[in-house]
């Protein structure tokens, strides 16, 4: 029979570890916890981003879930970085960051406190990546438990998400709409708990996850606030017991087939560019080796099927759509800061290829997203005229004739 404890009874069965034990009974485990398997519960929650607000609350569900199953399940916290307030700041510098750091420290308590199972409730773009890698290092049984998506927004009959209020400054620059509608769009955008609601990087990630098996089926589509997403938090203490029980661990789950068949789900979605970073990176943690080749010849056979935003109506993005070519001046500016300020100016005319240089790794630093300058292009009406390239990366929210990650 496995051992279930075969981690945790090092400081909590070793006669030679009484301060590791004092502390546990002091936190209020008995005789009879001491024997269970520990569960080690992580939450990316904070007050300050919408995507994450809800996952303490959820941790808590995960924690009656785990202790129903028979083990025992302690919460811990690790940071998170919003992209939806970075963006269009230096601070975006530290969104790519934040997945690595999320990584380290999620392992780092792991491996302190010999937790013999990981469940982690990521909500933002770079939490997810980063409980996966750090999953993949510790290899030792692990679900993770996506914390659902955003309800819409709604303004004039019209449905709204995060990137409503982004495309709504050009909007503002063109003319298109008054500063009341300004001020009525940013308010409506993001109406509560969950993450940004299209198929940008969470979404596309959590999607990728589940079809990984890394998550619990339907984990990546119960909305945040569902009773759904609930009842998967309750489920997971059965779902991680069962992995303790039959010794499955990360390396088991995600093999190369398994990266494969994440990487036709995000083309059939049209999702984030920012899963090829991430989707190496996490291929890395479990010694598969995936490169950018293997992205382009699974797209090459793998059409876009859904009709999500940014680029479809509930909105499919680098459909084709936006042709496979575009001819124009360069129109050249040196960050994302200077071209907002052209695009006020009238600087961006239709026609023009913008170019946005040194916002790369280095030039960043931190190859921060684009998604405000885009996002301006598109509300300034200029997304099927204007073609922009740069060495920075894209929100999943980025849509039209764009090219990122130019070295």
């Amino acid at each position: 029979m496995t051992e279930l404890n075969k981690y945790s009874k090092t400081i909590t069965q070793d006669e030679t570890q009484p301060a590791a034990q004092a502390m546990l009974y002091g936190i209020g485990l008995t005789d009879d916890d001491l024997k269970k398997a520990q569960v080690g519960i992580v939450s990316m929650g904070y007050d300050g981003n919408t995507c994450n607000m809800h996952l303490n609350d959820l941790a808590k569900v995960v924690k009656q879930g785990v202790w129903d199953a028979d083990l025992v399940g302690l919460i811990f916290n690790t940071i998170g970085v919003s992209d939806g307030i970075s963006n269009g700041t230096d601070g975006m510098r530290y969104s790519l960051v934040s997945r690595d750091i999320i990584a380290d420290s999620i392992e780092a308590v792991c491996g302190a406190q010999y937790y013999d199972a990981v469940v982690a409730l990521p909500g933002c773009d770079k939490n997810m990546p980063g409980s996966i890698i750090a999953m993949g290092r510790l290899n030792r049984p692990a679900i993770m438990v996506y914390g659902g998506t955003i309800a819409p927004g709604h303004y004039n009959g019209q449905d709204l998400n995060i990137v409503s209020a982004f495309e709504a400054l050009g909007q503002k620059i063109a003319g298109t709409i008054t500063a009341d509608d300004f001020k009525a769009i940013v308010k409506g955008s993001c109406p509560g708990a969950g993450a940004c609601g299209g198929m940008y990087t969470a979404n596309t990630m959590a999607s990728a996850i589940e079809a990984l098996g890394m998550s619990l089926p339907y984990s990546s589509s119960n909305p945040a606030l569902s009773p759904e997403k609930k009842e998967e938090c309750l489920v997971a203490g059965k779902a991680i017991r069962h992995l303790l029980e039959k010794d499955i661990k990360p390396k088991d789950i995600m093999t190369r087939r398994a990266f494969e068949n994440a990487i036709v789900v995000i083309m059939a979605l049209g999702g984030s560019t920012n899963a090829v970073l991430h989707l190496i990176a996490m291929a890395k943690s479990v010694d598969v080796a995936l490169t950018q080749d293997d992205f382009q010849t699974i797209s090459n056979r793998v059409p876009v099927l859904a009709d999500f935003k940014p680029s479809g109506k509930s909105v499919a993005k680098i459909s084709g759509k936006e042709g496979e070519k575009f001819v124009g001046p360069a129109r050249v500016f040196d960050g994302e800061f200077e071209l907002i300020a052209g695009i006020r100016s009238g600087k961006v005319k239709a026609g023009d290829v913008v170019v946005i240089r040194y916002v790369g790794p280095k030039g960043g630093p931190g190859m921060p997203e684009m998604l405000k300058p885009t996002s301006a292009i598109i509300g300034a009406g200029l997304g099927k005229s204007v073609a922009l390239i740069t060495d920075g990366r894209f929100s999943g929210g980025t849509h039209g004739f764009v090219v990122g990650h130019i070295t």
